[in-house]
């Protein structure tokens, strides 16, 4: 035994086993794991000789609680059952001198008492041993260690100061625990502090700012880190940090040094994002399969940048990648191979960005392809154990038996090992072993073990012996026939007297003896033998099939509606099996029939007497039998005796009675009741899945039945969790979806399609981009979904060229030739195999510019407006890419009139292999330059030469402009500036003219042909005062340009000039208008004299003693007239011109009288007369702007003074 021991300590130094004092990844998720079952029945198993097998054992890497005890898992079974032993450290365990240690009764469980004791003594690597005299099984390396939770070192920290803007980082460094601590920032009141983009966590607990605000001021800035396994929590001394602003530094800074201004007082001025962490241009990083790759990426600038993930020639896997600590962790879960490659981290603000690479490597720790499993053969026989692991970099595969390297144990001839597998040839009585496989590589380990236990045993049925099965017709029968020996014995399957074996059509014999009809029927009732044989002798048992009518409902219970004290009567006839007892039961919604004497059971009938409103509801007729059922449903409605109502139709109700039966790999039946079709006949079914594993709580539509079916046979897919639900629907719409149908899980299977939408393009002249459509989760089939993208470049490569890649949609093919044909194929790929082989498309690598010009370019010109350009076509291998046409770029160098007109060049695309294309819209007589590019996807190639070409003379455009100087009574002078666009060399103009009537009618046309060279010409032998229309244009040799047009007229004849003067200008008339004014100055002053002499005058008692109605429409708005007062307010006349300073102003009419006089109180109207003459309406109506003085009162209020 202790050969044994030494051993496996030889075993782990040479790395087979993981070394106690290597480095672990301690996860603690339980002590113990199961062991694979011996696939054999109990009961055969009793008085069997069996080698030991390990069924229950601890973690390979355990920590413990130093609190309490240690309890190390190992359990086997075996015959006889196996004793234990243990090793420590890889040397015998004596558990008698350790009162501190004992092992369980029959059992190889360690209880480590350590109470009073350290726990660290206990630590190490233990393994089990649990033999027999059949052979010895092994326990992995069980690695034991005490959970740590050091305290924090002692240290004093230094306030930190910083400028605001500035980047800062917080260290925690917490003491190295076991398993590591999980680390959190708190404050003194144990509130978490916030975190942000711009404050956040690192992976190793740091506290990072990529730039601080004034807020960031505090002095208890606390790193915490928690010990899960002794569930403590310890704390960092606070730090405390102030943020300064400029204005701060500068204020500190005089008080040290007695000085001001020490800094500038302008903010941290804002930069570029630097990479704080990794702190190195690029980094690599390794990552084991299956487990999580965190990727750490924080940067620093200002304003606080954004941080983005990218994966180089490929996308980041989808369903497996999340992101964390706002964006700068990047987390992938279930890491495989394809997730190896270069991440690109980029940080970004608005004044520029940065990226770090991290190069990702996937190494694997061992991990099985196919374990070894337990052998039972018979003397002679032969067998294989197979050990396949596959890990990166590749598991050394070493065998071991009963604990001891295979190389060191006894010969055996019918053994031989070869590398992955051990071949048993014409294995003898006494070869009985446990043989260990250890797969390992510098990551990691896996030990298993299995026994191979020589039997020669007769053969033992264990089906009871005259079994009767009875099954439904149309159902599908299983007859056992569970058997075992040593040798396997062989199963034959015999009905009734026949001597034949059963097999094939309509019979399938199992693998484990059971004989199946897949749709029984009458004629398959009889007598069955079943025989079990090997070398060592022969067993047979008989079984007997009875195939049995279905039940069935032949008329269901009918809707009721019946009147109050009325009666209602279901009916339900039923056919069965005779050989079987049927028991109908009535319920009322889905519970038992009240115990009424109204209520009355027949044997096809249910009669319910006196109906009232608590006999409503729906009554279902099951009819049982021992092997199957029926049912039907009714509803009875209870209603007042009137007069029948309306027939009321609703949407069905929902199926109900979900059924799954004649499961198999891809398809499944599905049966179901129908729901109250009411007063409308269910015309078909739709049948709904859900896929919980996929997609949970989204129903998607499979299949339609015809209404008269009430069941469905379904097609299934691999890898999916389904659950059914079926909605029934009539002329009125859809029924609520019934509940649904248990679950039903398809096994994985290898995909059966391909990424559909395949395509290779490139997009730079060196790569070549294949892109797919992912196929959908319910499509892959089975876990592990990723792709094979196979490639070779067409009549070129003979060999293909593939590279697996997760579950992405595109892979970058780098290196690549410019524009050529690739034959691209996606392959789909899961952990269960490959999809069938796709079918290649054809794609182009990436384009580059075209590498010549088009040559022999000649310009043909058609017209002034129009030229036609030819070229050569370029060499199709000087495309390098998919010709798209040709450009043609042309532009107006300037006229030939010397004139500098230079234009933007113009550009005419021409799609395809064309040699010719026309220039419309072209300036007459100008030198224009024209070249030919070729291009394709990616773009121009170079120009052609130029070409430079004329276009003949046009027509000229409109004059520059027209206008008419000079008028006089027979002649006018026009102006003019030659056309914008000469088109041409100009020929002279044309001047057309004629004279417009007072009626708009026009006169004669008169025409003048004027020299190019002029720009003024005057008109002469004119009609005085009379319009002109005048129209004028431009000539050269091609014709006539547009016309413009411009009216003018003619002076007026002298003569009839003066008869026009205004009559204000005579001297009679000046002489009439100064005697008037004379003499309303005589009369204002005889009044003045007259008022003087009375005082004030009062005029209301004047009014009412004569009450003279002429005066009445005087009056203001209260019907009098106030005593006339020097501080009255005068309101000027009607007609009056003077304005509030006193002045007179003109009237704009050349006819308009001139005022008369001083002080501008006598005025004229129009007609001459005297403009104060009493009017009493004309006062009322009057409403002005100005005040007059109170010396000089207004002459209407001077008038009414004399009433």
């Amino acid at each position: 035994m202790r050969d044994t021991f030494t051993d496996t300590s030889a075993m782990e130094r040479k790395g087979n086993c993981l070394p106690y004092k290597g480095a672990l990844l301690v996860v603690f998720l339980g002590h113990m794991i199961t062991a694979l079952e011996v696939p054999l029945d109990p009961k055969v198993l009793e008085g069997l000789p069996q080698p030991p097998t390990i069924t229950q054992q601890s973690l390979k890497d355990y920590i413990i609680d130093p609190r309490e005890n240690i309890v190390i898992h190992c359990e086997a079974k075996g015959k006889p059952h196996p004793s234990f032993s243990w090793t420590r450290n890889g040397t015998h365990f004596d558990i008698d001198k350790d009162s501190k240690v004992i092992m369980k009764p029959n059992s190889g469980t360690l209880v480590i008492d350590i109470s009073g004791e350290k726990a660290e003594v206990y630590e190490g690597v233990y393994q089990c041993t649990a033999r027999n005299e059949h052979g010895t099984a092994v326990s992995n390396n069980i690695v034991i260690r005490q959970s740590r939770s050091p305290l924090w070192s002692k240290e004093r920290i230094e306030p930190i100061l910083v400028q605001e803007g500035m980047p800062l980082v917080l260290l925690c460094r917490p003491p190295a625990g076991l398993p590591p601590p999980i680390i959190f920032w708190m404050d003194n009141n144990f509130q978490r502090l916030p975190q942000s983009s711009r404050v956040s966590q690192a992976l190793n607990g740091d506290l990072y700012f990529s730039n601080v605000l004034p807020e960031d001021t505090r002095n208890d800035y606390i790193c915490y880190a928690r010990f899960p396994h002794t569930q403590t929590i310890q704390q960092k001394q606070p730090i405390s940090v102030r943020v300064l602003s400029m204005d701060s530094i500068n204020e500190t800074m005089a008080a040290l040094l007695n000085d001001t201004d020490f800094f500038s007082d302008t903010p941290a001025t804002e930069r570029r994002p630097t990479i704080l962490v990794p702190s190195v241009p690029s980094s690599t990083k390794m990552v084991l399969r299956g487990e999580v790759l965190e990727l750490e990426c924080i940067a620093e600038g200002l304003p606080t940048p954004e941080v983005f993930w990218s994966k180089e020639s490929g996308d980041l896997p989808s369903g497996r990648t999340t992101f964390r600590s706002f964006q700068k962790t990047l987390r992938i879960t279930g890491v495989t191979e394809a997730d190896a490659g270069d991440y690109r981290c980029t940080a970004r603000n608005h004044l520029g960005s940065v990226h770090h690479i991290v190069t990702v490597t996937v190494k694997a720790a061992p991990y099985w392809i196919s374990a070894p499993r337990n052998l039972i053969l018979a003397p002679k026989e032969n067998g294989v154990l197979i050990c396949r692991a596959s890990g990166n970099p590749k598991p050394v595969i070493t065998w071991y038996m009963n604990g001891i390297p295979i190389e060191n144990a006894p010969k055996d001839p019918s053994r031989k090992v070869e590398d992955d597998s051990i071949i048993f040839s014409d294995i003898q009585t006494g070869s009985s072993a446990v043989y260990q496989c250890n797969a390992s590589n510098e990551y990691g380990y896996l030990l298993a073990n299995a026994f191979v236990n020589v039997l020669a045993e007769p053969p033992r049925l264990l089906t009871p012996p005259n079994k009767v099965y009875q099954v439904i017709r149309n159902s599908p029968a299983l007859l056992d026939c569970a058997a075992f020996g040593s040798p396997t014995p062989n199963i034959t399957w015999f009905k009734d007297s026949q001597t034949s074996i059963l097999d094939g059509d309509p019979y399938v014999l199992h693998e484990n003896g059971t004989l199946e009809i897949h749709v029984a029927q009458s004629m398959n009732s009889g007598k069955y033998t079943c025989v079990a044989m090997n070398s060592l002798g022969k067993k047979e048992n008989h079984v007997y099939l009875e195939v049995k009518e279905p039940t069935r409902i032949l008329k269901q219970p009918e809707y009721q509606v019946v009147q109050r004290n009325g009666m209602a009567m279901f009916e339900c006839k039923v056919k069965h099996d005779p050989t079987l007892v049927p028991t109908m039961t009535w319920l009322k919604d889905s519970g038992e029939l009240p115990d009424d004497e109204r209520f009355v059971v027949d044997s096809e009938s249910l009669t319910i007497k006196d109906v009232t409103e608590r006999d409503e509801g729906t009554y279902t007729c099951v009819m049982n039998t021992t092997l199957d059922q029926d049912s039907a449903s009714a509803v009875l409605t209870v209603i007042e005796p009137t007069p029948t109502p309306a027939i009321v139709y609703e949407q069905p109700d929902p199926p109900t009675d979900l059924e799954l039966t004649e499961e198999q790999a891809r398809s499944i039946q599905l049966t179901w009741i129908p729901g109250d079709e009411h007063n409308s006949p269910i015309e078909k079914f739709l049948i709904q899945y859900e896929d919980a594993l996929h997609q949970p709580s989204v129903w998607h539509n499979l299949t339609e039945v015809p209404g008269t079916k009430t069941y469905a046979h379904l097609k299934l897919s691999p890898y999916v969790h389904y659950s059914f639900r079926v909605r029934a629907v009539n002329s009125v719409g859809y029924s609520q979806p019934s509940y649904p149908s248990r679950q039903y899980k398809t096994d994985p299977a290898a995909p059966d399609e391909n990424p559909s939408k395949v395509e290779g393009f490139g997009t730079e002249h060196n790569n070549l981009v294949i892109s797919w459509m992912p196929l959908t989760g319910l499509q892959s089939n089975g876990p592990g979904l990723q792709y094979k993208v196979i490639w070779r470049q067409q009549d070129v490569d003979k060999d293909w060229t593939s590279v697996t890649v997760a579950n992405v949609s595109k892979f970058v093919v780098s290196g690549t030739p410019t524009f050529v044909p690739y034959e691209v194929k996606v392959q789909a790929v899961n952990d269960y195999g490959s999809a069938p082989e796709p079918e290649a498309v054809i794609g182009y690598s990436g384009e580059d510019l075209p590498m010549v010009a088009p040559d022999s370019v000649q310009v043909l010109v058609q017209n002034s407006t129009l030229a036609e350009v030819h070229w050569e076509p370029v060499p199709p291998a000087t495309v390098r890419g998919r010709l798209k046409g040709y450009k043609v770029y042309y532009w107006k160098e300037k006229s030939l009139n010397k004139q500098n007109h230079h234009e933007e060049q113009q550009v005419l695309t021409f799609s395809g292999n064309k040699t010719h294309g026309m220039l419309p819209g072209l300036h007459p007589y100008s030198l224009y330059t024209a070249n030919v590019r070729v291009f394709n996807g990616k773009g121009e190639g170079p120009p052609s030469s130029n070409q430079q070409f004329e276009t003949p003379e046009g027509v000229p455009g409109p004059p520059a402009f027209l206008k008419i100087t000079n008028p006089n009574l027979d002649s006018l002078t026009l102006e003019w500036g030659p056309p914008l666009d000469r088109n041409g060399r100009l020929t002279g103009y044309t001047l057309k003219y004629q004279p417009i009537n007072n009626t708009n009618e026009l006169g004669p046309i008169e025409v003048v042909a004027l020299p190019a060279n002029e720009t003024n010409f005057t008109l002469l032998n004119l009609k005085y005062s009379t319009r002109y229309k005048f129209y004028f244009n431009a000539n050269t040799i091609k014709g006539s340009g547009p016309i413009i047009t411009e009216e003018a007229v003619t002076i007026m004849d002298e003569a009839m000039a003066s008869r026009q003067v205004d009559i204000a200008t005579q001297g009679w008339f000046i002489g009439l208008m100064c005697a008037i004014a004379l003499l309303i100055l005589v009369l204002l002053i005889v009044c003045f004299i007259k008022r003087n002499k009375g005082g004030k005058y009062p005029v209301k008692e004047k009014e009412d003693a004569h009450a003279d109605p002429e005066i009445q429409p005087m009056k203001e708005d209260d019907g009098t007239f106030g005593e006339y007062s020097d501080t009255e307010d005068h309101k000027p006349l009607q007609g009056s011109r003077t304005p509030s300073n006193g002045t007179v102003k003109k009237d704009d009419s050349d006819d308009s009288l001139v005022d008369y006089g001083e002080g501008g109180d006598g005025q004229f109207n129009e007609d001459g007369s005297f403009i104060g003459q009493y009017s009493g309406k004309k006062e009322k109506d009057t409403a002005n702007e100005g005040n007059e003085s109170s010396e000089a009162p207004s002459p209407v209020n001077a008038m009414n003074s004399f009433v």
